[in-house]
């Protein structure tokens, strides 16, 4: 029922985990894809791939998002080869340890241009093109780190709380241009990021106990709220914030 016929969808952090299961999801759905990768280009193509054989046209980009110069170039092309961008999903982010009193200023440094100035170069490249569009959906992945902290990643946590405030703040300031801006907010999602934690089966299934629904997500499940809030169905939201956890954090 879900329909993007015709609509181009920008996702960053493309080549695995959450965006890869976007893009594929979106090409499914009719949207032919911008593919945005840092440096997985092995990957990158597989995905590609996945969308050409759904019947979708797909651009892959290598870029950086914490360089503002290459993310404008990333957008750019983007609308030379398809001639508009109609969804941005800012999905590009990093999740590292870091241990207050002994943390490297280098790894805070790194995690902020990622996840969040990474969201504002995106944004601030491709705005003014949805302004002259007529609208579009611009959609960020958040996490349950920014809604409640979350000891030894509290520079991820910092990062995510930021893109969720940064989220309301276009919301509004962007809403007069009929462009909605919403995040969906993950918990526990069973990817290559956090193979470290749910990479043993005991692990899992302890975290998992933690759940009320009693099972980590997929990237598909995170997907999922991506493309209803591209849809048709979310017109008269935004500034939203959709939690994916199982229940773990009510807000």
């Amino acid at each position: 029922m879900i329909s993007l016929e015709n609509n181009v969808a920008l996702i960053t952090g493309g080549s695995r985990g959450i965006g890869a299961a976007t893009a594929v999801l979106l090409a499914n759905a009719g949207s032919h894809i911008i593919l945005n990768y840092a440096r997985e280009q092995s990957r990158a193509a597989g995905i590609a791939e996945a969308i050409r054989a759904s019947g979708r046209k797909v651009l892959v980009h290598q870029a950086n998002v914490a360089d503002a110069d290459a993310v404008q170039e990333l957008v750019q092309r983007g609308i030379r080869e398809f001639g508009k961008i109609d969804i941005v999903v800012n999905n590009a982010g990093i999740w590292t340890y870091g241990e207050i009193g002994s943390f490297p200023r280098g790894v805070w440094e790194e995690t902020i241009a990622v996840n969040l100035t990474g969201v504002f170069n995106v944004c601030n490249a491709v705005v003014p093109h949805l302004k002259r569009n007529g609208g579009g959906r611009i959609i960020t992945i958040a996490s349950t780190a920014g809604q409640r902290g979350e000891a030894f990643h509290s520079h991820y946590a910092a990062s995510k709380g930021g893109v969720l405030a940064f989220t309301k703040s276009l919301a509004v300031e962007l809403a007069p241009f009929n462009i909605l801006v919403n995040a969906v907010s993950p918990g526990w999602v069973d990817t290559e990021m956090t193979d470290e934690v749910l990479g043993s089966a005991e692990s899992k299934q302890e975290i998992a106990a933690t759940i009320p629904l009693n099972k980590v997500a997929t990237a598909e499940d995170v997907a999922g709220a991506v493309l209803f809030l591209a849809s048709k169905f979310a017109k008269h939201i935004t500034g939203a914030t959709i939690n994916v956890n199982g229940g773990s954090v009510l807000l």
